[in-house]
């Protein structure tokens, strides 16, 4: 679901055991900070700027939970990516 016709988004599915916890919201928030515009994360009808290892958290994503990230700038698609296989990798634990 974007609401801006240039975002870019794929959703993806939590895959390791711990779900999405401060480990692996750091590793997303460290390439989201590398991005020209921002970088969001959405859960359900919330919607968080993946920069903030925080509002990360709050989304309180489990083992099996789908998250949908968005991009704004179609520059920032290797972000996009690194950040889609963080996810299919299980953030590498």
């Amino acid at each position: 679901m974007t609401n801006n016709q240039t975002e870019i988004s794929k959703d993806v599915v939590v895959v390791n055991e711990l779900g999405m916890h401060a480990r692996s919201a750091a590793r997303i928030s460290e390439i989201a900070k590398e991005a020209r515009a921002k970088i969001w994360l959405q859960r359900n009808n919330e919607r968080v700027d993946a920069r903030s290892i925080i509002d990360i958290l709050t989304l309180a994503c489990e083992k099996g939970s789908t998250v949908t990230i968005v991009i704004e700038d179609p520059a920032d698609v290797d972000a996009f990516n690194r950040i889609i296989r963080l996810f299919q990798n299980g953030f590498g634990e």
